[in-house]
C-alpha cells in the first residue's frame, strides 16, 4: 500500500470487563477459548469502529499489555441451529482488560477510483476525533456481548503488568485475515486468506508484523473485491469523495 507524506500516528487505550478473542482451534467446536491477547484483526477492527473508509487501510503497529492477563470460565447456552435446541457451552474469557494501541493508516492501492479522497489531513484528524468521542460505532472486544471504551493516550506511558518480564513466547496465533480489496501480495490477490504468526511480548509490548510478511498463511477461497456505488446500496457514489476532495 502507498505511505501517505506523513506518518498519521494514532494511539489510544481500548479496556472493558471482558474480552474474547477467539482461538481458530476451538471456536469451531462450539466451546470458545480466548487468545492470551488481542490479535491484528481484533485490534484493527476496533479501528474501523472507531473510524474507517475504503480509501485507507489500517495497520496495526504494537500494543502494549496493560493488565494482568486473567481469565474466567462461563456457561453459556447456545442455540443448535440444526434442530433449534439449546445446548450449554463454556466459554472461557479474558477478564479486566487493557491495552494501549499504537497504528497507522496507508493508502489501498486497490481502490485506485477513489484516489480523489486521499487527504491524509482529513482522515487522521477526523481518526482522533473519533478516538476523542470513543468511536463512531459501538466497540466490541473480539465478541458483541464483551463490550469495550476507548480513550486517547500516550503509548507507553503509565504502569503496565507486564512492563519488566522481558520476553514472553506464545507460539503460533491467528495474525488476521486478508480480503481482495487490502490484498498486497500478487499471490493474495482474488482470495480470502487467513494468516498466521507467532508473537512475542516484550517488556510488556508487542510488535506486529505487517499482514504481507506473515510466512503461514492459506487461501479459503477465491473472492472478488467488492464494489460501491448507488446500484450497490453501500455508498450513494463516488461523487461522495469526489465532493470531498474538491472541499479539501
Amino acid at each position: 500500500m502507498s505511505k501517505p507524506q506523513h506518518e498519521n500516528k494514532v494511539e489510544f487505550c481500548v479496556y472493558g470487563d471482558y474480552a474474547l478473542f477467539s482461538d481458530v482451534i476451538t471456536r469451531s467446536g462450539g466451546e470458545k477459548f480466548s487468545y492470551p491477547m488481542p490479535t491484528y484483526e481484533a485490534l484493527k477492527g476496533i479501528l474501523h469502529s472507531i473510524y474507517w473508509k475504503p480509501t485507507i487501510v489500517w495497520y496495526i503497529d504494537k500494543v502494549r499489555v496493560m493488565n494482568k492477563i486473567s481469565t474466567e470460565h462461563k456457561g453459556i447456552l447456545r442455540l443448535k441451529y440444526k434442530n433449534k435446541t439449546k445446548d450449554l457451552s463454556y466459554y472461557t474469557y479474558l477478564r479486566d482488560v487493557k491495552y494501549q494501541v499504537q497504528a497507522h493508516f496507508e493508502w489501498n492501492d486497490n481502490r485506485p477510483e477513489l484516489s480523489n479522497d486521499r487527504n491524509e489531513n482529513k482522515h487522521h484528524n477526523i481518526a482522533k476525533r473519533a478516538i476523542e468521542a470513543g468511536g463512531r460505532r459501538d466497540i466490541f472486544l473480539g465478541v458483541r456481548e464483551c463490550y469495550g471504551y476507548v480513550e486517547p493516550c500516550v503509548f507507553g506511558e503509565g504502569e503496565g503488568y507486564y512492563d519488566n518480564i522481558e520476553e514472553i513466547q506464545y507460539g503460533l496465533m491467528l495474525h488476521g485475515i486478508t480480503y481482495p480489496d487490502e490484498a498486497v501480495l500478487d499471490d493474495d490477490k482474488g482470495y480470502l486468506s487467513v494468516r498466521f504468526w507467532q508473537p512475542v511480548m516484550k517488556n510488556g509490548i508487542i510488535e506486529f508484523i505487517r499482514p504481507e510478511e506473515c510466512d503461514s498463511k492459506r487461501h479459503i477461497r477465491k473472492m472478488d473485491i467488492k464494489s460501491f456505488g448507488k446500484d450497490k446500496g453501500n455508498f450513494i457514489g463516488l461523487e461522495e469523495f469526489r465532493k470531498e476532495g474538491e472541499d479539501n
